[in-house]
């Protein structure tokens, strides 16, 4: 697996909304932005949720952990590194880093994806077309 596939990184800025009366990001938005990596990182892959979705593959979330380091604030720009962790079977894993610009990790998390047929809405195994393009 190349390397450039199995690590990505984006950057987003806080919006004034995501934060609470503290002038830092609610607890809560953390899940859409690792949500955010996890899209891009499918992105850059060379696939989308939508093109799974249209091919019949559904892609839950069976598992979330999230460890708070320090607070985001309004108009800070955050980067969110998103990291496989091992090659998918039947669920894809991901870890995560969300740092500051100053480098200061933010925020370490992890996800479990599983991978669902939605005809069925049954497991199955990591499509073989994703298994490829991690090869290549």
């Amino acid at each position: 697996m190349k390397n450039n596939l199995k690590s990505d990184e984006v950057e987003i800025r806080v919006r004034y909304g995501e934060t609470d009366q503290m002038g830092v990001v609610y607890h809560g938005n953390y899940i859409p932005y690792i949500e955010i990596g996890r899209t891009e990182w499918l992105r850059k892959l060379g696939t989308s949720y939508k093109e799974m979705e249209e091919n019949g593959v559904m892609l839950p979330v069976v598992a979330i952990n999230l460890r708070y380091r320090k607070s985001a604030v309004y108009d800070e720009v955050i980067k969110i590194e998103t990291i496989l962790k091992k090659i998918p079977t039947a669920s894809i894993e991901f870890d995560f880093i969300i740092s500051n610009s100053k480098g200061e990790v933010l925020t370490t998390g992890n996800s479990i994806l599983a991978f669902i047929d939605s005809k069925t809405n049954r497991p199955m195994r990591c499509p073989k077309y994703i298994l490829e393009k991690l090869e290549n």
